[in-house]
């Protein structure tokens, strides 16, 4: 009988709870695979955060630039910014 129950449980773990573990955790995978709610709403927060600075940093060069062609006409040394990683 001892045998005879050790075999049963040997089959049935080698041709049910492994197929169904197995099952399993392929669905949740799959699941996981898609985006949740939270996950797109934050994916669009980024995108408009993106987008705003991106706005900005036009308005900042576009201003930028102006103000170095003021300069320039008006005959004044154009001011670069001086950098540390160089030095």
């Amino acid at each position: 009988m001892d045998e005879g129950l050790i075999a049963l449980v040997a089959i049935l773990s080698i041709f049910v709870f492994l197929p169904g573990m197995l099952f399993h955790y392929i669905s949740q995978w799959r699941r996981q695979k898609t985006l949740q709610p939270d996950d797109e709403r934050m994916l669009e927060d980024l995108w408009r955060s993106a987008k705003a600075m991106e706005r900005r940093l036009e308005t900042l060069e576009a201003l930028l630039a102006h103000d170095d062609d003021d300069n320039r006409e008006r005959g004044r040394p154009v001011r670069r910014p001086r950098s540390t990683l160089d030095d």
